[in-house]
């Protein structure tokens, strides 16, 4: 593998029901003493080597390191979470009044250091991401990983750092698994995910389309496939709905769909639902217009890549439903969600996406529980993260965000989405119309639904 590690250092300088809320809308930096004061007494406090620390902290400087696919079926999400990252740390380094909405006691940078950031592509393979996450912990010091589309990426990552007691953080993974049967005590999951996900929309189709509907599954031949395949069909059969016992599994990264479409005309089925993410639902969506799947059947994608919307394009996705944790027109309505919006389109001139949100929002929470612990020492912050039941902050998409300290799953509201008749787009970002928000809360698992049995913080 050809390495493409990079080392940035910021400037200084609808449907009722309970755990839906409908729209409204169609939808180096400077050490402060005096601010620090509480802060840098943790940090003199004689803790015992973990992971880098202390080497990681021993400078002027912190690291974290970011596994993103820049190349192969996930880049366009990997390249928006780079953007959601460099945004996020040029803010923190900067003093940014924004970023304390979210992390209150954050002045200029983490306790008094500036963040770096280095930059490995993942390829959307777990061995190309371990690579380089395991080049960033022991060459960078790095006090956090990030960076993840795929769900086997995310989990390998998340096995590497918890054995390198270093914080790591899936910014896209929508196995449920990440956060059940795989959990780790390093490893923080903020966006909605296969359960969610399904929990959340299975009512609004069974609203939409009525409950005698028959559907047909399209799965990718990984983790986060055969996980959203399983309880989407779980929720929509309790809705009424019967799934054709055939679903159509194909390996990730597919580029000829023709066998398995030939396969769905035939089924008898009313409704597709597309697991597909990044280029495979591109691909998988593309095809199913050209075998004149969709003239017959409706679509539906559970976990909707957001980029697909453009690429695919409104002819084809008029009147899909999907799940997305944000979409940029909430941000007409929500503080948090405007802020992040504004910033995003002053640094590139576009609206943001999911990726870029997650990445951002991510980035303020790892730093909001550092400033809570008072330290980088990894098993004060994890505590912390665990602890921000207690320490709930304002979110984009409504409500208060934390991770629950059982399985470090997040509760994060998400949306809803139709995408718009091609007649009622203004601008090539109003693609679709947020139907509801879903209840971050209400729509998460039981409490060891999977088997998560915690790792030791050292």
């Amino acid at each position: 593998m050809k390495h493409q590690d990079r080392r940035i250092e910021t400037p200084y300088s609808a449907p009722r029901r309970s755990f839906l809320k409908t729209s409204a809308g169609a939808a180096g930096a400077l050490a402060v003493p005096a601010f620090y004061g509480k802060s840098a007494l943790a940090q003199q406090k004689d803790y015992p080597k973990l992971g880098n620390y202390p080497d990681g902290v021993s400078g002027d400087t912190v690291t974290a390191g970011l596994t993103l696919d820049l190349t192969g079926p996930y880049s366009a999400e990997g390249n928006g979470q780079k953007r959601g990252f460099e945004l996020a740390a040029e803010m923190i380094n900067k003093g940014d009044p924004r970023v304390r909405k979210i992390s209150p006691l954050t002045k200029e940078g983490i306790l008094g250091k500036k963040l770096v950031l280095v930059i490995g592509d993942a390829e959307t393979k777990p061995n190309s991401a371990v690579q380089a996450a395991t080049r960033f912990i022991r060459q960078d010091k790095a006090m956090m990983i990030a960076g993840s589309v795929s769900s086997s990426v995310a989990i390998a990552l998340q096995n590497t750092c918890d054995r390198a007691k270093t914080l790591y953080f899936p910014v896209i993974s929508g196995s449920s698994d990440t956060t059940g049967k795989d959990c780790r005590r390093y490893g923080f999951r903020l966006c909605h995910h296969a359960y969610t996900a399904s929990k959340a929309i299975a009512p609004v189709l069974a609203e939409a389309y009525g409950k005698n509907m028959k559907a047909i599954h399209l799965v990718p031949d990984y983790n986060y496939g055969h996980s959203i395949h399983e309880y989407m069909k779980k929720f929509t059969e309790e809705q009424g709905w019967t799934t054709i016992d055939t679903p159509q599994i194909h390996p990730l990264g597919a580029t000829d769909y023709s066998a398995y479409m030939l396969n769905i005309a035939n089924s008898g089925a009313d409704i597709l639902i597309n697991h597909d993410y990044g280029a495979d639902a591109v691909n998988s969506a593309k095809q199913a217009h050209q075998f004149g799947v969709l003239k017959n059947m409706k679509m539906c994608v559970p976990y909707m890549p957001a980029y697909m919307l453009e690429e695919v394009g409104p002819e084809i996705m008029e009147g899909v439903y999907g799940t997305m944790v944000f979409w940029h027109a909430y941000s007409e309505q929500n503080e948090i969600a405007r802020d992040f919006v504004e910033a995003y389109e002053a640094k590139y001139g576009a609206k943001p996406r999911d990726p870029e949100h997650n990445a951002y929002m991510t980035m303020l929470l790892w730093v909001d529980a550092i400033e809570r612990a008072g330290t980088f020492y990894p098993a004060e912050v994890v505590k912390a993260l665990e602890d921000s039941i207690n320490h709930k902050r304002p979110y984009t998409m409504g409500g208060e965000a934390y991770f629950r300290a059982e399985d470090h799953d997040g509760a994060a509201n998400f949306t809803i989405v139709r995408g718009k008749k091609p007649s009622d787009i203004k601008d090539k970002d109003d693609l679709v119309d947020i139907v509801a928000v879903a209840d971050g809360v209400a729509t998460l698992p039981p409490v060891g639904y999977a088997g998560c049995k915690m790792t030791d913080y050292t």
